[in-house]
């Protein structure tokens, strides 16, 4: 399984917006779906989940980003996004993303390196 490679985060003020994405080759058709997990300070090590996207195109999120983060995909780019607004300080933390490689046990590909995402009152 590739690696894949996140980008896009920054500092920016809350109440801002941020797109984040993740891309490897074969992302989009290869993986049952795409997980973004975020690490925060609150989370130490663990990687908390914030939302994924299926093959279909369904999404689902955890509840504090509902209505305010939405994942996307281009197949053509096999790049997922995270679209981030409203961003709040508790939104500061490093975003992953991983393909599901099996739904049901739930079994993840490789992490990426990660991007910071920093929100400043």
């Amino acid at each position: 399984r590739v690696q894949p490679v996140e980008s896009g985060g920054g500092s920016v003020q809350a109440g801002g917006s941020l797109r984040l994405s993740c891309t490897a080759p074969g992302f989009t058709s290869n993986c049952r779906g795409v997980d973004w997990y975020r690490r925060t300070r609150a989370t130490g090590e663990a990687r908390a989940w914030v939302g994924s996207i299926t093959t279909d195109g369904a999404t689902e999120y955890v509840e504090p980003v509902k209505g305010r983060f939405t994942i996307s995909k281009d197949k053509a780019k096999d790049t997922v996004y995270l679209q981030m607004n409203s961003l709040t300080p508790e939104d500061t933390a490093m975003y992953f993303c991983a393909c599901v490689i099996t739904l049901l046990p739930r079994y993840l590909g490789p992490w990426g390196q990660g991007t910071q995402v920093t929100v400043y009152a």
